[in-house]
């Protein structure tokens, strides 16, 4: 691995199971260096998650989900070192988007290559980075993505949008088209 093929994934408390660890997974076995970092938080420190399941409940239902150990220290990070942004979601971006050094993480990457994931489009509306923009998200997150002056895609929960540099998607379901839509985004070419 070298510096130039560096990703940066932003954690927290709550934040959904396989939204940190499936991407996180994935990216790492393909050589990618992912850093994922949490506020307040460094290297080997832990997040809690939580597995959220669709089971024919109104909404998603919410169990408690693996401790994820954190690969940064958040105070050292510098966004020029990264290639690209992995928003997962859960509950975590509902209280990371009150931290402005996330917010400016996250406008930092505006014009580069940036995979979010469910509710990771609180982080993006937040941000002011979707204005304009095509952005999925799960449903509940519509009118923040709108009232932000996004363009609401509503997709299939196991489908992906790509805008621009932006890949985003409902819930994890979506990982196999958001995580192959987001290789592109990032320049890599992985086929059998």
């Amino acid at each position: 691995m070298t510096d130039d093929v560096k990703l940066l994934m932003l954690a927290g408390d709550y934040v959904e199971d396989y939204e940190i660890m499936v991407p996180y997974q994935a990216l790492s076995m393909l050589g990618y260096k992912v850093d994922v970092v949490c506020p307040d938080k460094k290297a080997g420190d832990k997040v809690l998650t939580a597995i959220h399941d669709f089971e024919g409940a109104q909404t998603y239902s919410e169990k408690p989900g693996h401790a994820f150990t954190l690969t940064a220290d958040f105070n050292a990070i510098d966004t020029d070192e990264y290639l690209g942004l992995i928003v997962p979601g859960g509950r975590a971006p509902e209280y990371l988007r009150l931290n402005p050094r996330v917010l400016e993480i996250v406008r930092a990457f505006a014009d580069r290559p940036m995979a979010a994931i469910c509710h990771g489009a609180q982080l993006l509306a937040a941000a002011g980075v979707i204005k304009g923009r095509t952005v999925s998200a799960y449903p509940a997150c519509k009118p923040e993505v709108e009232l932000a002056g996004g363009i609401y895609a509503d997709i299939a929960v196991t489908d992906a949008v790509t805008d621009g540099e932006l890949v985003s998607a409902p819930a994890w379901p979506a990982h196999p088209a958001w995580l192959a839509q987001f290789l592109k985004v990032l320049g890599a070419n992985v086929s059998i």
